[in-house]
């Protein structure tokens, strides 16, 4: 068990470790040939230039001023300093609030910290109990400071009952008005934005199949009948998955054709050759440069195919569409209400803004969603389960004498006092460290297994995944496994009734071990962070063999985004501890101080520098931040009320029970009466837009700028202009809304057809 010391070591290593990165960062984004892994953002932006265009020789790629050594520095007042509204429009409303994420960590935690450690830990250091049971616990200096070490029945438990109350009071506090504030600003944010086409468009799923029409046909006929005076165009949704395998397969040869053609150019006394088989590991060796072109002409073929198949193939045409809107308001009275009296049928929804769409999933029929999230979701439960092997083996490393007893072979080196210092303070964290590396890529496979539509919401659903993983795996198994085995040899030798109070007890110890994982993850990780060791590397390889144009070099800058779907988790999971620990064992909390401070100046400095975010959600992830905050403050209160029962506290653990329920409703209310703006568009606020579209731009052609905005990527790239006067055709107010179905039912209403047909796929997708 890992005591004052382990800790100390593991504090100085991981102290250490941060220093040597932040110093290394401080250095390397100095020299001007790491200009653009460090400032991708700015050149995206077309804002910055390369120093190494310009100068002396050497100074092209070394700086030579060594006063901009002495401020090296200087990054951190530059990433405090910008405006939070300045932020918002340089890097957008998600990037801004998730910052605010380790701000409300700092504010919740900052203050419960200098209250915890100003009455809990004198509280809880003074008394002996630990001390009288040395024979029946194994427990080290730090567990004095925590509850384990008062007494059974001990009146001192009505502190932690009322530092209980407070600390759940000023976290409740401080998040309402943390929510209140971001639900501001994403209205603020709706009602100042630019023209974007999703606020204008609606998804409509689930489009149910005419013998007599096409789903184009169906779709233009139901709106055209049901919104007469707002309905304006639409584009269906079509199954371009395996051309879009194909331009990507084509690109790839592209790369490597640039990349012999280059090596070529430098040593033309030999031509590059490449084997024929597995990744060029085995078959025929042949001319590189002949086979990538023959390669790139065979797919062009394949391409060109299988474009004209997608559109004529009515296979190809899924029953979806986005449907285009006169105004705001119209695409928020279609997205929030019901179509048909069908329930199941003509489903709408918000188009995401077309960056954020994942096109891969918009081919999956709708009737088989719910088969594959059942299918995730029994896949995840498995994953779960079987991670609690490793994440156990994780913690008997924690234990030197369970490594003893399993390794006998190793006791000379173990009990080196470093070595086990190292073992106890810094192994465990970095183990369990590298056993959670390829969970991300995992849960992000299950979440576009399922079908889901967007970026924004495949990373919400992996981030959920993450937590729950982390909360079972990491914190519950953790906690009980670790603490199971420590004390298993003494539970044999106890009574059945003394079994509860021992666990009662154990449970509190294990927050060494999430201290030195803290450390681990969150100082010496985010410190990693800003280095951009991976992206650096990367860069380089790619300037040096691939590079050829201005365009190849933007393209080789990693820049990166936040992450949500592993950023947020980590952050909920130090939430979680946090909360948790407050009143148990106080002296966790400065690590988490650190942690959230050391992250929002690292975060921050990334999100104006380097991160370049592939989408805009306008913050809809913060009812998730906030319910998962309240999940961990809930859950925090329940251990506390179990642990002061094992404490045999009869007359102060009663006074818990009210807490949790209190915080459920504050839940609740808060849910209530901030969720509805990050769920619907309110009409209001669509109508004043619109109000003042028109009034600015009376003359806007919103069919011209809508047009093209949601056709598939790989089509993007054709000539569009044949199609351009039929598509942006006036429409006719004495037209009536034609169908080939034999009812013949027409509607009058506005339509872009008069005898004509309406347009199909091809007259949508243009030709080459």
């Amino acid at each position: 068990m890992a005591d004052l010391r382990d800790i100390g070591l593991a504090a100085g290593v991981n102290i250490l470790s941060a220093l040597i990165f932040l110093i290394a960062f401080a250095i390397l984004r100095l020299q001007p040939f790491n200009d653009r892994v460090y400032f991708p953002k700015w050149y995206l932006k077309g804002l910055r230039t390369s120093p190494t265009q310009s100068g002396a020789f050497a100074n092209k790629f070394v700086n030579l001023d060594w006063r901009s050594y002495i401020r090296f520095l200087t990054w951190v007042p530059e990433a405090l300093k910008m405006p939070e509204q300045e932020l918002i429009d340089h890097a957008g409303l998600d990037s801004a609030v998730y910052l605010r994420i380790y701000l409300l960590g700092l504010k919740i935690f900052v203050p419960v910290t200098l209250l915890a450690w100003a009455i809990l830990v004198p509280v809880n250091w003074t008394n002996n109990t630990l001390a009288q049971a040395a024979d029946k616990l194994e427990f080290s200096d730090i567990d004095k400071l925590s509850i384990s070490n008062i007494p059974h029945e001990s009146q001192r438990f009505w502190t932690h009952v009322v530092m209980a109350y407070a600390f759940a009071v000023w976290t409740c506090y401080t998040l309402k008005k943390e929510y209140e504030t971001v639900a501001t600003m994403r209205l603020h944010f709706l009602a100042s934005e630019k023209r974007r086409p999703d606020q204008f468009t609606v998804l409509v799923r689930n489009v149910p199949p005419d013998t007599d029409e096409s789903v184009s046909e169906c779709v233009e006929h139901f709106f055209l009948v049901n919104h007469p005076d707002h309905y304006l165009t639409h584009q269906v949704v079509i199954n371009a998955n395996k051309l879009a395998k194909l331009v990507k397969e084509k690109k790839s040869k592209q790369n490597w054709l640039d990349y012999y053609q280059i090596k070529y150019s430098r040593n033309p006394l030999q031509k590059p050759t490449r084997k024929t088989g597995f990744l060029g590991l085995c078959g025929d060796k042949v001319d590189a440069i002949d086979y990538q072109t023959a390669e790139i002409d065979r797919l062009s073929k394949e391409i060109d195919e299988e474009r004209e198949r997608v559109k004529t193939d009515p296979k190809c045409i899924m029953p979806a569409a986005f449907v285009s809107f006169k105004t705001r308001w119209a695409a928020a009275v279609c997205a929030q209400t019901q179509q048909s009296r069908n329930p199941t049928l003509w489903l709408t929804e918000w188009a995401s803004e077309p960056r954020d769409i994942y096109w891969d999933n918009l081919a999956i029929p709708y009737v088989s969603l719910t088969v594959r999230r059942l299918i995730v979701a029994v896949a995840f439960f498995f994953l779960t389960f079987f991670f609690v092997i490793p994440v156990t083996a994780v913690q008997s490393l924690a234990n030197i004498e369970s490594i003893e007893k399993k390794a006998p072979f190793l006791r000379p080196i173990v009990e080196v006092p470093f070595i086990k210092s190292l073992i106890q303070g810094v192994l465990p964290g970095i183990a369990l460290k590298i056993f959670l590396i390829v969970l991300p890529t995992i849960l992000m496979i299950m979440s576009k297994f399922e079908g889901y539509l967007s970026k924004s919401s495949l990373e919400r659903r992996s981030a959920l995944r993450y937590y729950l993983f982390n909360f079972i795996n990491v914190f519950l198994v953790s906690v009980i496994a670790g603490s199971a085995l420590e004390q298993l040899k003494n539970f044999s030798k106890l009574a059945a009734k003394k079994i509860p109070e021992t666990i009662g007890a154990a449970i509190p110890m294990k927050a060494t071990f999430f201290i030195t994982y803290v450390m681990i993850d969150g100082w010496a990780g985010v410190a990693g962070e800003i280095l951009r060791l991976k992206p650096l590397i990367f860069f380089h390889l790619k300037n040096f063999f691939l590079v050829k144009t201005e365009k190849d070099r933007e393209a080789a800058m990693d820049a990166g985004s936040i992450g949500f779907n592993t950023g947020e988790p980590q952050i909920q999971l130090y939430f979680l501890l946090g909360l948790v620990y407050a009143v148990v064992t106080p002296i966790f909390l400065p690590f988490i101080l650190v942690f959230f401070a050391l992250a929002f100046v690292v975060y921050r400095h990334q999100i104006i520098n380097v991160y370049n975010q592939e989408y805009e959600s306008a913050a809809a992830f913060w009812p998730a931040v906030h319910g998962r905050i309240m999940f961990a403050l809930i859950f925090s209160q329940i251990v506390l009320i179990g642990l002061m029962s094992t404490k045999c506290a009869v007359t102060t653990a009663p006074f818990l029970i009210a807490l949790p329920v209190m915080s459920y409703f504050f839940h609740l209310f808060c849910r209530g009466r901030f969720e509805p703006a990050f769920v619907n568009y309110p009409l209001q606020e669509a109508m004043m837009k619109d109000t003042l579209e028109r009034a600015r731009e009376p003359n806007l052609n919103l069919k011209g700028y809508l047009q093209n905005s949601y056709v598939h990527p790989v089509f993007k790239d054709e000539d569009e202009e044949d199609d351009d006067d039929h598509v942006n055709g006036k429409y006719d107010d004495n037209a009536v809304v034609a169908t080939k179905r034999q009812s013949r039912r027409n509607t009058p209403a506005p339509s872009k057809m008069s005898d004509a047909s309406s347009p199909s796929l091809p007259d949508v997708i243009p030709e080459n």
